[in-house]
């Protein structure tokens, strides 16, 4: 049997193939990249059955992946068995009468909860029997005191959402050999197992990083929450925020953004994570955030608490900033959850393709969760006592300005400074983004102070925000004009 780093790197350069096949929007490409690593999955677990084909320690076979399975699990997979070698596959699995039972893909996402570098540290959940649930996209939720008035009612529910937990469907293909079946359940189990994490890991990340929202996750990189414009399904992208340093300064400016969720209310920012392109890493966030100390021993300057995690997903030149618990994230199998026979692919004349549809949902609880930020220009970390000189980069514009959930006239663009918005609240939260990660933000309502992201209040008629930028030697002040009715 083949030692485990030489499997995971000959997989990781499937993986590679499959990434880039997204990117290019290749459906052949990644098709044929996924049956390559199919292919070797099967070739790994036929290796392990022909080595442990006298074994019979349950512990044993556990350790190699080999799963001691329920009484329903072990009723489909012989039904599965005895359908996939019919004459005619696709009649005879369209009459088995059981499902996959839902421990199947439990115990494939409870391995991506605890292995997977990123899906591991999200919101993540299965939903399998689920269509809808309600979520709490506030998180920490205060009790009030005093009598339960309608505003006060709003406030305490105004976080929770219904989501629609079967709206993105996956799938997954399965080339399986006779020699596979011969097998038995157990053995086909460990390789529909292996085959849905790989396929589950690797779809996953990309819509979770970058999705668009349609047929697909919201990515942590789109703008999410009220105000914001979906075209044709799509989210639009985040801005990036210009970074030159991951230091005290610029990355502590960037997470105080995070310390007020989207309707203005304060909380603790845990769960920090730092996305790089792999390719980033190395080249530009590993040199900006080691120092080399006088005993010659490397240690981590990066000021925040926050796990730096390689993702192929991320494209070159950016990183995706912000806190893991706020994405949301559901997967389940089908109500129907069935493997099927497929007539789309056919890759090896004595094997025979198959279909499991999943189904998934994943989005940022608010927008201020997530951040990108462009590390195209980050420097490495020096020590403090060496005179670099070196031009700073500053801008004193802002990449995002909002006023509550209310549309600015016109559209926000960082070059226009002057806005109007009408309402008929009598408060709404402003929050303005700089651009840089060395701006500074003062805003002021009239001639009252207003923390960035907490909540302004209006008198009748018009009321002037003023929003400074100030970035070394530059300054910029946008003005909105808040009417309200």
């Amino acid at each position: 049997m083949k030692n485990k780093d030489i499997l995971a790197m000959e997989k990781a350069k499937f993986v590679e193939k499959m990434n880039q096949a997204i990117k290019d929007d290749d459906s052949q490409a990644f098709s044929e990249a996924f049956s390559e690593l199919c292919q070797k999955i099967e070739d790994n677990v036929l290796e392990q059955a022909r080595d442990l084909l006298t074994e019979q320690d349950a512990t044993v076979l556990a350790q190699r992946g080999v799963r001691q399975l329920t009484s329903k699990e072990k009723e489909y997979y012989e039904k599965v068995i005895e359908a996939m070698k019919s004459p005619n596959p696709k009649q005879a699995l369209s009459d088995v009468d059981v499902v996959m039972p839902e421990t199947i893909i439990d115990s494939v996402f409870d391995e991506l909860a605890t292995n997977h570098p990123l899906l591991s540290k999200l919101s993540a959940t299965t939903v399998t029997g689920l269509t809808r649930m309600m979520m709490n996209t506030n998180g920490e939720q205060k009790a009030a005191w005093g009598k339960l008035t309608a505003k006060i009612i709003e406030e305490l529910t105004s976080g929770f959402k219904e989501v629609d937990v079967t709206q993105d469907k996956l799938s997954a293909f399965l080339p399986v050999s006779k020699a596979m079946l011969d097998l038995g359940p157990a053995w086909l189990d460990n390789y529909v197992r292996q085959v849905l994490y790989e396929a589950l890991s690797n779809g996953l990340e990309y819509g979770i990083v970058n999705g668009t929202g349609l047929d697909m996750p919201v990515g942590m990189m789109k703008q999410v929450g009220e105000g914001v414009t979906v075209t044709g399904g799509k989210y639009p992208d985040k801005k990036a925020i210009k970074m030159t340093a991951l230091d005290m300064t610029q990355m502590g400016n960037v997470t105080a953004i995070m310390a007020r969720n989207d309707k203005g209310q304060a909380r603790v920012v845990t769960d920090l994570i730092l996305l790089v392109n792999p390719v980033d890493y190395w080249r530009r966030v590993l040199p900006a955030t080691r120092m080399l100390t006088p005993d010659g021993v490397y240690v981590s300057t990066l000021p925040v608490p926050a796990e730096i995690i390689q993702s192929a997903a991320v494209p070159e030149g950016k990183a995706v900033y912000g806190m893991a618990g706020k994405y949301f994230l559901g997967v389940g199998m089908a109500s129907n959850g069935r493997i099927e026979y497929s007539d789309e692919y056919r890759f090896l004349e004595d094997e025979r393709v198959y279909l499991i549809k999943l189904y998934a949902n994943g989005f940022a609880k608010d927008n201020n969760a997530f951040m990108v930020l462009d590390i195209t220009d980050i420097k490495p970390v020096r020590f403090e006592v060496v005179n670099v000189t070196e031009t700073p980069v500053h801008s004193a514009v802002l990449s995002d300005l909002r006023i509550g959930g209310k549309a600015l006239s016109p559209e926000f663009a960082g070059a226009t400074t002057t806005y109007t918005v009408t309402t008929d609240n009598a408060t709404n939260t402003i929050t303005a983004v700089q651009e840089s990660g060395t701006a500074d933000i003062a805003i002021t309502v009239g001639d009252k102070s207003v923390t960035n992201g907490a909540a302004a209040t209006w008198t009748d008629g018009t009321n002037t925000v003023k929003v400074v930028v100030t970035d070394g030697d530059e300054t910029k002040t946008y003005t909105v004009t808040v009417t309200k009715e």
